[in-house]
């Protein structure tokens, strides 16, 4: 099935890069003096937080919206600390199958994410980031994912009409958005899934990977 499958295009975390937030408000508790169960109930995914991963305004400029959200008062680089404690490294397992994956099929990466976390990671995991031929960042697009606008201008990048690209991603959101657009899209639970699509497409001999071995 690889003759129907001419990319295959990653998130980043969650499915590349393990996340944890817990991390980022333990550090913004800690600089704060409030408890990071707190602020991780006023946190939220709001106007800002999009605004700022599509590169609507600058992390000082979101730095002052945590302030008042959070009611906290620490500084830029105490929140820069927080902020990018959220990634915690590679998933399990990943970096063989795309060295595997990359002999067959050239590989992409799009990120909902901010120059911030962009500096960060792009520098940390510059080794297993470098399987990708390119990673789109939603703040360099202006646009994020679910939104089908995004989805249309990497296809348009790369050169590869979006009914050919095979989607990984581990929010039900993005991967629904992608399957309405024609993609065939992978919901991302465990590395297991991975394997599975690839095996499914004919990278990988071996499709099904074991249920005791599945990470959790």
């Amino acid at each position: 099935m690889t003759d129907r499958i001419h990319a295959l295009l990653f998130d980043l975390g969650g499915v590349i890069l393990e996340i944890d937030f817990s991390r980022v408000f333990a550090i913004w508790s800690e600089h704060s003096g409030v408890p990071a169960a707190v602020i991780r109930s006023r946190f939220s995914f709001d106007a800002s937080y999009r605004a700022h991963e599509c590169g609507e305004i600058a992390a000082a400029t979101y730095f002052d919206s945590l302030r008042v959200a959070l009611g906290i008062r620490i500084s830029d680089a105490q929140f820069r600390a927080g902020w990018n404690a959220i990634f915690v490294g590679e998933v399990p397992g990943i970096r063989g199958l795309l060295a595997q994956a990359k002999q067959l099929v050239p590989l992409y990466a799009f990120s909902n994410s901010n120059a911030e976390h962009h500096a960060y990671w792009a520098r940390q995991y510059a080794d297993i980031l470098s399987n990708f031929q390119r990673i789109f960042v939603s703040y360099e697009l202006g646009r994020r994912k679910p939104e089908a606008e995004a989805f249309a201008a990497i296809a348009s990048a790369i050169g590869v009409p979006l009914e050919n690209i095979l989607f990984f991603d581990d929010t039900d959101e993005n991967v629904g958005s992608a399957r309405r657009l024609g993609m065939r899209a992978i919901h991302v639970k465990s590395i297991a899934d991975i394997k599975d699509a690839l095996g499914n497409i004919g990278i990988l001999s071996c499709r099904r990977t074991p249920a005791s071995s599945k990470r959790r």
